[in-house]
């Protein structure tokens, strides 16, 4: 079994409801306003977490790919620095963005993207680190984030079963909380490349691993299934208005539509409910109605041994014994005369 609880109180894994992150990501288009209302809107929505990115862009990017032109409708700037720096947050408005998740009673965390923003995400005590697909190869930041002994979620989007292997055989030394989730690093990810049956495959080669599950299909129903296969971590991203700049924005869900995913996936773990086969109350008023009971097929008088032909099967008043003590009763001895039609009663057979 597969389980652990972050520093804020909330169990996560098996055996506990699914947890579920709105992904703000970028999606605030830089203004803290904007994020200050999306931490808002999802706790509405029912989010268990609010996650956010951090990067050191000097740490995450070398100078060429900070000065490459930048030319897409979706920049904010002339060259990706120029585009990035306008995205990112600075430390203290982090720690502004963290107090304001807590007022609205949510937990907050980040995707840490280098290791000087592992460390500051450490400072603010996090309750989780998160390592991005984009990350999921990097074996040095991995072990770097494993120190700081917080649980540790990576997505897998990106990866071959060979390399999140191996990132579990290396986190294995630090005895960490550790969940995979399955991703398919496109936006939006078609769902022929999607294949939730990794999740199923994690599960059996990672049982010791939470395995869940990051999405960035259009609509809910792939995350719906994939919390039915098991996934007990679900992100989504989420944004005010598809439409924006930015190019996550259409692989993410608009508030009605997060709130429907919330509720759906809280829907399916109910539905899921037990293992056990039993007649569930709700099913009494049909079994009623409708439930089949043991009845005489012709007149039968007190010590008659039973056989299959001197009964039969029928929606019957007043009800007897079901229809499933059929081959019980065969054999068993009648101590009541029954007429045709009778019901028959578990007083009247020895």
């Amino acid at each position: 079994m597969a389980s652990f609880k972050l520093a804020s109180g909330c169990w996560v894994g098996d055996n506990y409801p699914c947890f579920i992150i709105a992904e703000i990501g970028q999606n605030h288009q830089g203004d803290m306003n904007i994020a200050k209302n999306m931490i808002e809107v999802a706790k509405r929505c029912g989010a268990n977490c609010v996650k956010f990115q951090k990067s050191n862009l000097n740490s995450r990017f070398n100078k060429a790919a900070l000065d490459r032109p930048y030319t897409s409708h979706h920049s904010w700037g002339n060259t990706y620095g120029q585009h990035r720096a306008h995205l990112e947050f600075s430390e203290n408005q982090f720690k502004e963005l963290k107090n304001h998740a807590e007022r609205h009673e949510i937990i907050f965390s980040a995707s840490g993207m280098d290791k000087v923003s592992l460390r500051f995400l450490n400072e603010l005590d996090v309750p989780f680190f998160k390592i991005g697909s984009g990350d999921a190869d990097n074996y040095p930041l991995i072990q770097y984030a494993a120190r700081f002994r917080k649980p540790l979620i990576i997505s897998t989007g990106m990866q071959s079963i060979d390399t999140v292997q191996k990132v579990y055989s290396l986190l294995k030394q630090f005895n960490i909380n550790l969940c995979f989730l399955h991703c398919v690093s496109a936006y939006p990810a078609p769902p022929s490349d999607i294949n939730l049956h990794v999740i199923k495959s994690y599960q059996e080669k990672f049982p010791d691993v939470v395995i869940g599950y990051s999405g960035h299909e259009t609509g809910t129903e792939i995350s719906i299934a994939a919390v039915a296969l098991g996934s007990k971590i679900l992100e989504r991203h989420l944004t005010l208005d598809k439409t924006w700049k930015g190019s996550d924005h259409c692989a993410s869900l608009d508030p009605e539509t997060f709130q429907q995913l919330v509720s759906q996936v809280r829907n399916v773990e109910t539905a899921l409910g037990s293992h056990i086969k039993i007649m569930r109350e709700s099913e009494i008023t049909c079994n009623r109605k409708l439930g089949k009971t043991l009845v005489a097929s012709k007149h039968l008088q007190c010590g008659t041994v039973l056989s299959e032909d001197m009964l039969d099967i029928k929606v019957a008043e007043p009800k007897g014994l079901s229809a499933d003590q059929l081959y019980n009763v065969i054999g068993c001895t009648l101590i009541h005369d029954k007429e045709y039609d009778e019901s028959i009663f578990e007083e009247d057979v020895s």
